[in-house]
C-alpha cells in the first residue's frame, strides 16, 4: 500500500506551461528512482512498492505521462519526448542522477530516458516490456485488447474514449466488481496479486488513470509511434525483468530485448505481468547497484 495523502498528488509546472503530476514513495532522502507507469495505469501503479522502497533506501518518484491522471495533455507526443519531461522534473527536484524503471507500456519510456539522458541515468529496469511496435510482426503478438484499443485510439478515437469512460465509471462506482473482473481476465499469477493487494486498490489506481479518456487514447497513439531510437542504441546498464507466467506479452520478447540491448541482463522470475509486485525489493536493489 502507498503512503497516500499529498505524497500521491504533487504537481510541478513545466516550461511550456503544462502541469506534471507525480507521486512519491519510499525514503524521501533516498536514491532517486523514476517510475514509468504502464498502460491503462498512472503514477499510482507503484504504490505497492512503498515499503520496499523505504527498506531499500529508494526515493521512488512516479510521474503521470501527459494526459494521464493529473498531468496536462500534450498532443502528438512521442516515447522519446517523455525524457524531456523527466529531465525537467528532476531539475526542478534538484536531482542530478537517478535510475529509471518502467513496467509494461512504460518499459519503452524507461528505455527512452536511459537513451536521452545517459549522463544522469545510472541504470534502467524494463519490466514486462515490449519490443518496438513499429517492427514487423510485433503488433500482431500483442493481447487482443491492446490491439483493439490501439486501433480505436488511432482510427476511431470516439470509440476508444467511450470504452475508457465505461472502464473509469466501473472502477469508480463498482470498484470490487471492477477488480474481480480484471482478475478473471488475467492469468492466475496476476489474479493473485490483485486479490492480495485488494480489488478496490487496483480500481482506485484505474479510476485515476482513466479520468481523462482522450489522454488514455493518446497514450495508445504514442506507443505505436516510432521510439526515436533502437534498443541497440542504449549505452547505460539495463536489466530486463520477465515473469515466467506472464500471459500478456510474447514470452520471446524479454530475451530478445536483453539480446539487443548492449550488455543487458535478463532476469526471469516467478510471476505474471505484475511480477514487479512480487519482486520490488530485488528490482530496486538492482537499480541502486
Amino acid at each position: 500500500m502507498g503512503s497516500g495523502g499529498t505524497n500521491e498528488r504533487r504537481v510541478v509546472r513545466l516550461r511550456d506551461g503544462r502541469a506534471l503530476c507525480y507521486a512519491e514513495y519510499g525514503a524521501p532522502d533516498g536514491f532517486p528512482v523514476i517510475n514509468a507507469h504502464g498502460g491503462l495505469a498512472c503514477r499510482l501503479d507503484v504504490a505497492a512498492a512503498d515499503s520496499a522502497a523505504l527498506e531499500a533506501g529508494v526515493r521512488l518518484i512516479s510521474p503521470d505521462r501527459p494526459g494521464i491522471g493529473g498531468s496536462d495533455p500534450k498532443s502528438g507526443r512521442t516515447v522519446l519526448g517523455w525524457a524531456d519531461d523527466v529531465e525537467e522534473l528532476t531539475a526542478l527536484l534538484t536531482i542530478e542522477s537517478f535510475a529509471v524503471m518502467g513496467w509494461s507500456m512504460g518499459g519503452q519510456y524507461a528505455a527512452a530516458v536511459g537513451h536521452a539522458l545517459p549522463s544522469q541515468t545510472r541504470r534502467v529496469a524494463i519490466i514486462a516490456g515490449v519490443l518496438p511496435l513499429t517492427e514487423p510482426g510485433v503488433f500482431a503478438h500483442l493481447p487482443a485488447f491492446d490491439r483493439y484499443y490501439t486501433r480505436w485510439s488511432k482510427y476511431s478515437p470516439m470509440v476508444a474514449r467511450s470504452c475508457f469512460g465505461l472502464m473509469a465509471n466501473s472502477a469508480r462506482f463498482a470498484p470490487n466488481w471492477y477488480g474481480r473482473l480484471a482478475a478473471r481476465q488475467l492469468g492466475s499469477a496476476d489474479a493473485e496479486v490483485l486479490r492480495s493487494e485488494g480489488f478496490s486498490t487496483f480500481a482506485r489506481m484505474s479510476a485515476e488513470a482513466l479520468r481523462n479518456t482522450d489522454g488514455v487514447a493518446e497514450d495508445y497513439r504514442a506507443w505505436i509511434r516510432p521510439w526515436g531510437f533502437k534498443p541497440e542504441d542504449l549505452a547505460v546498464p539495463v536489466d530486463v525483468w520477465a515473469g515466467e507466467q506472464d500471459q500478456l506479452i510474447d514470452s520471446r520478447w524479454p530475451a530478445e530485448l536483453a539480446r539487443r540491448i548492449p550488455g543487458a541482463r535478463l532476469h526471469r522470475r516467478p510471476g505474471g505481468h505484475f511480477l514487479a509486485h512480487l519482486h520490488f525489493r530485488e528490482i530496486l536493489d538492482r537499480l541502486c547497484a
